[in-house]
């Protein structure tokens, strides 16, 4: 008889291309929307809170599953009606840079178009619900920057 632990906690492989079925479950049941480089800045300038999920690939990273299944839960225990955006497998290189998301998965959360901050991995849920509070209380600033090496033409590697 198969250990009942492993077969739940390992990931199902998920075919190139294929949606999981727990990313599936936000976008059917909880009106989460696939968003892209074409969409995202309509989906920012979208009126009132919106948590993106960059989740990365469920098989090398399993927790976004997790984060997957706990989003609609911390929508219920944050007090926050927010809306939810999944950053589509292709285009997540590109949006991970714009908000400098260095991890998988990483909830990006703003503000009417604003950036209000991270949360990267998985995490306790009372750290979860205490951090994801702190955020939306947070003004709206600049998203960090995954670091642009700055060059200057004909001039030294040193500072000067």
């Amino acid at each position: 008889m198969q250990n009942e632990t492993a077969i739940f906690a390992a990931p199902l492989p998920v075919a190139s291309g294929a949606v999981p079925p727990l990313i599936a479950r936000l976008l059917d049941q909880f009106e989460a929307q696939w968003v892209d480089p074409a969409s995202i800045d309509s989906w920012l300038a979208a009126e009132g809170f919106g948590v993106l999920l960059i989740a990365g690939d469920p098989v090398r990273f399993p927790e976004s599953l997790d984060v997957a299944v706990v989003l609609p839960e911390l929508r219920a225990a944050c007090g926050q009606q927010f809306r939810i955006g999944i950053v589509r497998a292709e285009h997540e290189e590109a949006l991970a840079a714009r908000f400098g998301a260095r991890r998988r998965p990483t909830l990006v959360c703003v503000r009417d178009g604003g950036y209000l901050g991270e949360l990267a991995g998985m995490l306790d849920w009372d750290d979860y619900v205490s951090q994801l509070t702190a955020i939306f209380e947070r003004p709206a600033s600049r998203p960090p920057s995954v670091g642009i090496p700055v060059v200057t033409v004909n001039g030294g590697s040193g500072c000067h």
